[in-house]
């Protein structure tokens, strides 16, 4: 592209006609990109286990002008991976973007662990987004503009000990993430991870005021990041701003980790 114009700056940030899937997107993180790529141009499917939640953020959506549709999905169940999918593609006919952002933080300590407790942990957090990409893939492979993003957690490079399963299996989103971008690049398909710090969502809430109050004072900004913040980052991934990256992950962790 050659840039002359100040437009044409302003185009590389743009998704018209694209269409995007987020999961976890009716609230927090999810639904701050959801609403930052569908002002962007994106036409935007957004999922998460309740019907409601889906239907409440689809009709804010399309308040504000965006072309979106809400689909219950249980990351955990590849029965829903594969419908999300199939509804994306009977409602907008493509997928050019999959933003896998859908986790929970379930806590077991060290040496109390449950199979079930990690069965929960890693079917939502690593089966559910390894597989929604793999059913995108044909249609990744049909768009010039591919992308997935894999939000991941600053967790993962921490010790993360209450969190163990979530932090392991943020941790294996990066090794993930990695592989993909090597194995799909030659075909277009760009895969980036994007690994928040603390951000004033309701998972950090549900920690307690006490607790999220030390989580924001940790990173080297001494504050919570609000959900939009990440909208900057993961725009960038999605769109053509980033047409030279894959295979990396974009840190917006007020300086929680040191690198």
């Amino acid at each position: 592209m050659d840039i002359r114009e100040p437009s044409d700056v302003d185009v590389l940030f743009r998704l018209d006609g694209r269409v995007a899937v987020v999961t976890g997107g009716t609230r927090g993180i999810g639904r701050a990109i959801a609403q930052g790529f569908g002002l962007a141009g994106a036409r935007v499917v957004i999922a998460s286990r309740k019907p409601e939640a889906c239907a409440e953020t689809e009709t804010a959506l399309r308040e504000l002008g965006i072309d979106a549709a809400g689909l219950a999905c249980h990351m955990g169940s590849l029965d829903d991976v594969r419908a999300l999918v199939k509804f994306t593609i009977e409602r907008f006919g493509a997928i050019d973007i999959v933003v896998n952002n859908a986790a929970n933080a379930l806590t077991e300590p060290i040496g109390a662990f449950t199979e079930s407790g990690f069965t929960k942990s890693m079917d939502v957090n690593l089966k559910g987004p390894v597989f929604l990409i793999q059913e995108a893939l044909p249609y990744l492979r049909s768009s010039n503009h591919a992308s997935v993003i894999n939000v991941v957690s600053a967790g993962a490079w921490l010790f993360s000990a209450s969190v163990a399963h979530y932090a392991a299996a943020k941790s294996a989103m990066v090794s993930y993430t990695k592989a993909m971008a090597a194995s799909l690049a030659l075909e277009g398909i760009r895969v980036n991870a994007l690994a928040p710090g603390t951000v004033d969502t309701d998972m950090v809430r549900a920690n307690g005021p006490e607790v999220a109050a030390s989580m924001a004072r940790a990173g080297l900004l001494q504050r919570a990041a609000t959900a939009e913040e990440m909208i900057g980052p993961a725009l960038f991934l999605a769109s053509d701003a980033s047409s030279f990256v894959t295979g990396t992950v974009i840190h917006a962790d007020g300086g929680l980790v040191a690198r």
